[in-house]
């Protein structure tokens, strides 16, 4: 981010706002996460300030200091429109397409409000006020705590803002396993560590909360576990009556995709999931190495992310996306078997 910016973000913010932050749909840790912590930045400087969600997230994310009040925008679309409207500031974290938000698409986009984008995906859009974007940090939740440096303010930083940034960042680097972990990756949890992030704590609320359905589940998705050597490819399959027999709830199918990958030999994997209530196949696709598949993604499953972790969906049946899915393989061999 500019210094400019920064120097008129710090003028935007000296005095008391109304601000809304908003994460992408489907929120997952580095988006609930990066959101509170900002929220409990902000909040120590006489801000009006809310989180509005565009739909649920997964209960094992529904533990960080002041969560309970973050509003879901699909259950108080009339309450949210109105502080929306009535916004100085939107925050946008973890996401860079306003369509990451879904139903609170036209909204946010008809707001006057100053709009501050901080995120790491790639090929970001334009619709922003102020942008940080930088597709080489490990996690939103990094790049807040890089933002609040830029302002000159870490000293701000308590146990609360430590707790809900360290989340982040361990969920969206696999446990700091991912390529994207770099040692100033480790030098700001370290820094959150101090702050107050009970490590140790945060990894048994996030990871250490399977329920038997969940596990059943997982079962089932590793015997519907399919590889494809001759493209390094494996791939799993999860219809919406298998979802229903082990009572799926939202994040229960979490890290699935990446048991796939976790195989020998395996440098691309991918989960389909159907859902009955979208009528959709979701689509979620990891990798290993230079394959992009936030390439592939945009390419073939209207989506994107990053180089080796992206989601899309298809409007298929799971039968006819699955062969799809197959039948662009060919076209990739040449970058899958190196």
């Amino acid at each position: 981010m500019k210094k400019d910016d920064i120097k008129h973000i710090k003028q935007l913010l000296s005095e008391p706002k109304s601000i809304v932050v908003v994460p992408h749909k489907n929120p997952d840790g580095d988006a609930i996460g990066s959101s509170l912590g900002l929220y409990h930045y902000l909040k120590q400087f006489g801000h009006k300030i809310v989180i509005i969600a565009p739909n649920d997230y997964p209960d094992f994310l529904k533990w960080m200091p002041a969560e309970e009040s973050v509003m879901i925008y699909d259950n108080q679309t009339e309450a949210s429109d109105l502080i929306i409207d009535q916004a100085d500031v939107i925050f946008t974290l973890d996401f860079n397409a306003l369509n990451r938000i879904g139903n609170m698409e036209a909204v946010v986009t008809k707001s006057r409000a100053v709009k501050i984008m901080i995120d790491h995906h790639q090929q970001p859009d334009g619709y922003a006020t102020y942008t940080y974007s930088d597709v080489s940090m490990s996690s939103t939740c990094e790049m807040v705590y890089n933002f609040i440096n830029m302002l000159e303010d870490t000293d701000h930083i308590n146990a609360e803002i430590a707790t809900c940034l360290y989340t982040g960042i361990m969920t969206d680097t696999g446990s700091f396993r991912f390529p994207s972990t770099t040692s100033q990756t480790h030098k700001v949890i370290a820094a959150l560590i101090e702050k107050g992030a009970n490590n140790a704590q945060i990894h048994t609320n996030i990871y250490d909360t399977s329920s038997y359905n969940q596990l059943q589940l997982l079962g089932c998705a590793l015997r519907n576990l399919k590889v494809l050597p001759e493209y390094n490819t494996a791939y799993i399959t999860l219809s919406q009556d298998e979802l229903n027999t082990y009572n799926f709830k939202k994040g229960d199918t979490e890290g699935f995709v990446n048991y796939g990958l976790s195989l020998k030999g395996i440098v691309f994997a991918a989960i389909f999931i159907e859902s009955q209530q979208d009528q959709i196949i979701k689509v979620s696709l990891r990798s290993k190495g230079d394959f992009s598949v936030n390439e592939f993604s945009r390419a073939h499953f209207e989506g994107g992310g990053h180089i080796n972790a992206a989601g899309g969906k298809s409007d298929l049946t799971m039968e006819a996306t699955v062969e799809k899915f197959i039948r662009i393989l060919p076209t990739y061999k040449h970058v899958l078997n190196l």
